[in-house]
């Protein structure tokens, strides 16, 4: 049995927490498609941890600056073992989606071997222009419903 690593990996031009953030909220069919495409050769999984609970939902005050708990989220949550390769993959989605939680697991357990990291950065960078697209579309609406008001 190999060492398990413990370095962060670096993919292309994101570091382990910007891949984890765009996987996060990547599209569940999508990223549940490309763990299955790299799930066949990456060798046998352990499941360590696969499940639902509560986590407290970080947040920092706009005008101080100051972290503080907005409230509870529901997550799903996987951890995961690759002991041929010597590395674990971790996901958590918010929501029930053990699935997704699963395939985010099994991608960055793929990223900490430097298994199939030409497909894995390509799908990174792909999801991660879909969601500054949303993002700037919802902002766009959220705009357009803006009201000025005049102050006597």
């Amino acid at each position: 049995m190999t060492e398990k690593r413990t370095v962060c990996p670096v993919i292309g031009q994101y570091d382990h927490g910007q891949a984890l953030d765009i996987l996060a909220a990547s599209r569940p069919a999508e990223t549940k498609a490309l763990a299955e495409r790299i799930l066949d050769e990456l060798g046998d999984v352990s499941v360590i941890t696969n499940r639902t609970g509560l986590a407290m939902l970080p947040y920092q005050d706009t005008v101080k600056g100051t972290a503080f708990h907005l409230g509870e989220v529901l997550v799903a949550e996987a951890h995961i073992q690759v002991p041929d390769r010597g590395v674990d993959g971790f996901g958590a989605v918010v929501g029930r989606d053990l699935e997704h939680a699963m395939a985010m697991a099994v991608i960055d357990a793929a990223i900490a071997a430097g298994h199939r990291t030409d497909t894995i950065l390509e799908f990174l960078d792909t999801e991660h222009a879909h969601q500054r697209d949303s993002d700037r579309e919802r902002l766009r609406k959220v705009e357009a419903t803006r009201v000025q008001m005049e102050t006597f």
